[in-house]
């Protein structure tokens, strides 16, 4: 199922930025900070890859100026109350359960928790970006005409919590660190 993530608006979503951020777990500092910047980045679309986990999350999210798109990861917590509140009239996120594709001008976008999910949707033709998570390593790749791109972990506890900024112009990405890789002692 396809559709226009925001059809009455005037984006130019064939030349936009997008934040795609994946595997917060529950890390609202690090999502707080994610958010900011995206906005002070000037993106125009947000896409969360899974695992936010918990409702308390979800008006940190809603901070981001444009339109989110949220999917559930491994670890998804409270499905029932998570998508009762983006379905909630006045909230700017979309969740679209455990994947999700949409369109963005003439964008085609897949967004999947697993790479290897993420792989095979990106080798079928059928989109021009795929977004994943999972695995909390930071990857892009073009296959053919399509961009897969996993942002890495928000949360911090593998890498330098990030998220990934994309600029639909000329396919650039760039890696955006909002703060520190957690120290866990042993």
């Amino acid at each position: 199922m396809t559709e226009n993530s925001n059809p009455n608006s005037s984006i130019d979503y064939d030349f936009m930025r997008i934040a795609v951020l994946s595997d917060s777990h529950d890390h609202i500092p690090n999502l707080k900070r994610a958010v900011h910047l995206a906005n002070q980045e000037g993106a125009e679309l947000l896409i969360h890859c899974g695992d936010l986990i918990s409702p308390f999350m979800l008006p940190y999210l809603e901070q981001f100026n444009g339109q989110t798109h949220l999917i559930y990861g491994n670890n998804a917590g409270d499905q029932h109350l998570v998508a009762t509140r983006c379905n909630a009239p006045g909230s700017n996120i979309k969740h679209h359960g455990a994947h999700g594709t949409l369109v963005a001008g003439s964008l085609r976008i897949a967004i999947e928790h697993y790479p290897q999910w993420a792989r095979a949707l990106a080798r079928s033709g059928d989109f021009d970006l795929v977004c994943c998570g999972h695995n909390h390593l930071f990857h892009s790749e073009r296959l053919g005409d399509c961009l897969l791109l996993n942002p890495g972990e928000l949360l911090g506890k593998d890498a330098s919590p990030a998220f990934a900024l994309l600029d639909t112009a000329n396919f650039s990405v760039h890696r955006i660190e909002v703060g520190q890789k957690m120290l866990v002692d042993d």
